[in-house]
């Protein structure tokens, strides 16, 4: 039976309302289980999800939306498993006259309709998240709790986030006003004011390989529930996850009596740069991408009808000062250089620890034993393959063992990377975390992003030399997180200006369950669009609000 919008959206009010109410008041809630136990999705979830996964491998994925009739196949996984998904490709006219061709029912059905349609579209990826996962995992390298929780669970509440702050955007003025003005001693001015919400037009997501979900799916349904169609354009190596994404989409707009065109993968064929094209037509209005800094660059400066939203490459950093938990700090940090093997854009890299050392619970540490702690703290977690794979994943791409090979020529390493057999994909490219030793001088080097698993202990005059560091190499290049250890109030605040200062989010004195590369939707910003990393925040008001405009028309009455 086919659904209609309004039914949508007072099945989903209560979830909406609740979401409202979390993006003011930023404390912890979460709309979706992140735990993959049988006690919360039942207990045959997980094998249909992978059973239902298993089926796209070595076949054409089903997906009816415009296209020539070719096939293309781009994936190869990190764990070595055959993945050879055949997807349909589309041309960047055949894709942007049928999302235009969309736009006006979608435009014309309003806030209310649009987000109860994308309500019922996570609703339905969450009855599929197990399926989910399986892609997030075996496209992108993540170990499947992370996956499950970071590509389904955590990227599901980030999307009803960003639905919250657009339905709160559209609907901050009234559909309609009543105007009226004395006229001195004849009758008053009376007129009959409607407001429309316009989209901007046919928006662009460009996904990346490592978080295809995560990053993409705030801009993706910010776009569609402010009114514009969106063409989902993946990572070469990361479709999957997107193609699942964009087939239950476009299910429930063609049972909800829209055009499923609403929402079109754009799978490209090997060095074909479908994505540039995309992004500098000129009915492409809004466009987002996760990724390189030189690739969000051209887009910032050549996509210039568009609204472009980036989140690039930074030097996440941490300044040690002292602490009153050095086991707990160690535990923090190495979890945090271990986890996804720092292939994440929140995972610090510059480690900064004055060269004098430390004061601790534990009595005064040097340079080299805060160091050694830390690496340390990684070499346990790491220890056992069967583990340590759990943590650390596979490496996503040849361009982060290249940055592996190249940190072996730089520095004294602390801790050098190992590669792992991992117990289930023998062809699983697994690496654990290098930790390498550098002097303040040493700016060349760790003042550029390695993304990966390669993190920098980096030597200083003093913790204020350390903030100074912080300073400029955060307010030169940009980053997403930093960190400070102190037990000194006043370098606290100190450090937390610094932060305020280069626009960078600080998380102070982590030894427990929470980690510096870690957002929590509706309560952290991920992002803030104030420095070189990142031009937006996701997701704010600012995130959503541009992405369309409001037309009035006034009639006397």
């Amino acid at each position: 039976m086919t659904e209609t919008p309004q039914p949508l959206y007072d099945r989903h009010a209560d979830t909406l309302n609740r979401a409202l109410t979390a993006i003011t008041e930023r404390g912890y809630w979460s709309a979706y289980p992140e735990s993959p136990s049988p006690r919360v999705y039942g207990e045959t979830a997980a094998a249909d999800g992978k059973a239902a996964f298993e089926a796209y491998l070595g076949g054409d994925f089903p997906l009816d939306q415009p296209g020539t009739g070719v096939r293309v196949a781009t994936e190869a996984s990190p764990f070595g498993v055959q993945l050879a998904v055949r997807y349909p490709h589309s041309g960047t006219d055949e894709l942007v006259s049928a999302a235009t061709a969309a736009l006006p029912a979608w435009r014309d059905a309003g806030p209310q309709a649009r987000v109860g349609v994308c309500m019922e579209i996570l609703d339905r990826l969450h009855k599929h998240i197990f399926e989910l996962a399986n892609a997030v995992q075996f496209t992108s390298g993540q170990a499947f709790v992370m996956a499950f929780q970071a590509g389904g669970a955590h990227a599901l509440d980030r999307a009803l986030e960003a639905l919250a702050y657009a339905y709160a955007e559209m609907t901050r003025h009234p559909g309609t006003a009543g105007w009226e003005k004395a006229a001195g001693k004849g009758d008053p001015l009376r007129m009959t004011k409607t407001f429309h919400v316009v989209p901007r037009g046919v928006a662009l997501v460009i996904g990346c390989n490592t978080f295809p979900t995560w990053n993409s799916y705030p801009g993706l349904f910010a776009s569609l529930v402010t009114g514009n169609p969106v063409i989902v354009k993946p990572h070469p190596r990361a479709v999957l996850p997107l193609a699942i994404t964009v087939k239950y989409a476009r299910e429930v707009l063609a049972e909800a009596g829209f055009d499923p065109n609403l929402i079109m993968l754009a799978a490209e064929a090997p060095g074909e740069k479908l994505a540039s094209d995309l992004a500098l037509h000129r009915s492409i209005r809004i466009v987002d991408f996760t990724g390189s800094t030189e690739y969000g660059d051209w887009l910032e400066t050549h996509a210039r009808q568009a609204s472009v939203y980036t989140e690039k490459a930074g030097l996440n950093t941490v300044v040690i000062d002292s602490t009153d938990d050095f086991a707990g700090m160690c535990r923090n940090l190495g979890f945090t250089l271990t986890l996804y093997s720092g292939q994440m854009c929140t995972t610090s890299q510059n480690i900064l620890i004055p060269a004098g050392g430390i004061e601790t619970d534990q009595g005064h540490k040097s340079f080299d034993e805060v160091a050694g702690g830390i690496a340390a703290a990684v070499a346990k977690l790491t220890a056992d393959p069967a583990r340590s794979v759990e943590l650390t994943g596979a490496i996503v791409n040849d361009g982060v063992l290249e940055r592996l090979a190249e940190v072996t020529k730089v520095g004294e390493p602390v801790l050098e990377s190992r590669a792992v057999v991992h117990p289930a994909y023998a062809d699983a490219v697994v690496r654990t975390p290098t930790i390498v030793k550098l002097a303040a001088g040493d700016a060349e080097t760790y003042g550029r992003e390695w993304f990966g698993p390669i993190s920098f202990a980096i030597a200083t005059d003093s913790t204020a030399h350390s903030l100074e560091l912080l300073r400029r190499t955060v307010g030169e290049k940009g980053a997403l997180t930093a960190g400070v250890y102190s037990t000194d109030e006043a370098v606290l605040d100190a450090t937390e200006a610094v932060a305020v200062e280069v626009g960078v989010h600080l998380s102070c004195n982590l030894t427990g369950g929470v980690f510096v590369n870690q957002s929590a939707a509706f309560s952290d910003f991920h992002g803030s669009g104030a420095n070189a990393a990142a031009n937006s925040a996701l997701t704010d008001g600012a995130y959503v609000a541009n992405r369309f405009r409001i037309v009035q028309s006034r009639r006397h009455v």
